[in-house]
């Protein structure tokens, strides 16, 4: 990945300042002028396929819903990107409705306002897993006290157990009930057991609905998620644009009660101007994830695996989560007993290297992750994760080895005091 420069201002040494420390602040505005990627899971940089597409939605003037040579041509341009974000979820184009963002896509399908047809279908309950985004747990348009949570194992996957227990509880005496399941986690990378949810769901007559943010373009969505009634999916983490997403049906017959309404545009699912430059990036980056997948996820383990091997040599004490789990190639979820979650974060930024800990989804707030106490943990031991993407190198992983080395012996210093 290119060096990303932050524009440090020139240093001004202090008279007669000791060599040494020169030295070290010289080496810090070089780390920090070369700063290492490492949370592709919070946003993926923009491909330059996608900022071509983007550009060339810019220069379009027709409106899609316009019925004159440039509105078509618009209207052409949008129901291609259609066909490209449906592809690669492997389902039909005509079931694909492009939305603001994952999270409009969670607030629209979250509800209990469901029509089979023109029949109404009233959803009675939602449950959802104890280790979804805050976009899934907040629970959409249905009332607090119509969600129910699911517990997770000490392995982070969903307890399929405790499921079908509240599945056969729930009956179909107060309407349908309502499952929201990630395919991936965003924090532990861990790849959850959709298939046999599904199982679970078709057997009392439920509906699914999977968060696949983290899986497109990681792990093949028709395999994992074939069957769900609806998928959400988002662009920036493609390497699209941000404020662009997709809510993903199975069919038409049943749907959401729309949650923006207007001039009746996505068949009416989903009212207002398409913002066809955004939705033409997102199907670049589509296109691009579903190239070379295997190969490039292949690549990517490969350095993922290197980098715990370089912590666990480092800090032998260091707990990696989920990692004898099925996890995403890309994504490391560890905790340095001694070393809370915000410490850790400025450190390994002081050192140049960019990660988070856990979901951004939280205006910058950094906080106790819910998926640490859910798997069973004392969320006050903290955890960060370091995400790589497709433009990650071995030079970058080695610089984070290093870093997390001094910042593990800094660790044991202060202890050792």
């Amino acid at each position: 990945m290119s060096p990303v420069s932050y524009g440090m201002p020139n240093r001004k040494f202090k008279k007669n300042a000791p060599p040494a420390r020169c030295a070290r602040l010289l080496a810090s505005e070089t780390m920090i002028q070369s700063k290492v990627y490492m949370d592709w899971n919070a946003t993926a940089p923009l491909l330059d396929e996608a900022r071509e597409a983007i550009l060339s939605g810019l220069d379009m003037a027709g409106n899609p819903s316009s019925v004159h040579g440039e509105g078509r041509a618009a209207k052409a341009a949008l129901e291609q990107a259609r066909r490209d974000v449906a592809a690669l979820a492997g389902r039909d184009p005509a079931h694909v409705t492009f939305t603001s963002g994952a999270t409009e896509a969670a607030n629209w399908v979250l509800t209990p306002d469901f029509r089979m047809g023109r029949s109404p279908l009233p959803v009675g309950r939602l449950y959802v897993s104890a280790i979804e985004h805050p976009a899934i747990r907040e629970g959409g348009r249905f009332p607090r006290e119509r969600i129910t949570e699911v517990p997770v194992l000490s392995s982070g996957v969903i307890d399929l157990d405790a499921l079908d227990a509240h599945l056969a509880a729930h009956g179909k005496a107060s309407h349908a009930a309502m499952i929201a399941v990630m395919l991936v986690n965003n924090e532990t990378g861990i790849i959850q057991p959709v298939s046999e949810v599904t199982e679970l769901v078709r057997a009392h007559g439920a509906l699914l609905v999977v968060d696949a943010v983290q899986a497109a373009g990681r792990i093949d969505l028709a395999e994992h998620a074939g069957e769900a009634d609806f998928l959400i999916l988002s662009a920036h983490k493609l390497g699209g644009p941000r404020g662009v997403g997709a809510l993903i049906s199975r069919g038409e017959a049943l749907m959401p009660a729309p949650l923006i309404r207007g001039g009746g545009q996505e068949k009416g699912h989903r009212s207002g101007t398409e913002n066809l430059a955004g939705i033409l990036g997102f199907a670049a980056a589509a296109k691009a994830a579903a190239i070379d997948m295997g190969e490039r996820n292949a690549r990517i383990a490969t350095l993922r695996d290197r980098l715990e091997t370089g912590m666990r040599h480092a800090a032998p004490d260091v707990i990696i989560h989920g990692a004898d789990e099925p996890r995403v190639a890309n994504t490391s979820f560890f905790s340095l007993p001694g070393l809370k979650s915000e410490t850790g974060q400025i450190a390994f930024d002081l050192e140049g290297i960019a990660l988070s800990a856990g979901s951004a989804c939280s205006s910058g707030r950094i906080g106790e992750s819910h998926v640490l106490s859910a798997m069973g943990f004392d969320p006050k031991l903290g955890a960060l994760r370091i995400s790589i993407g497709p433009a990650t190198t071995e030079a970058d992983v080695e610089r984070t080895i290093e870093a997390f080395t001094r910042i593990a012996g800094r660790r044991r210093m202060a202890g050792a005091a």
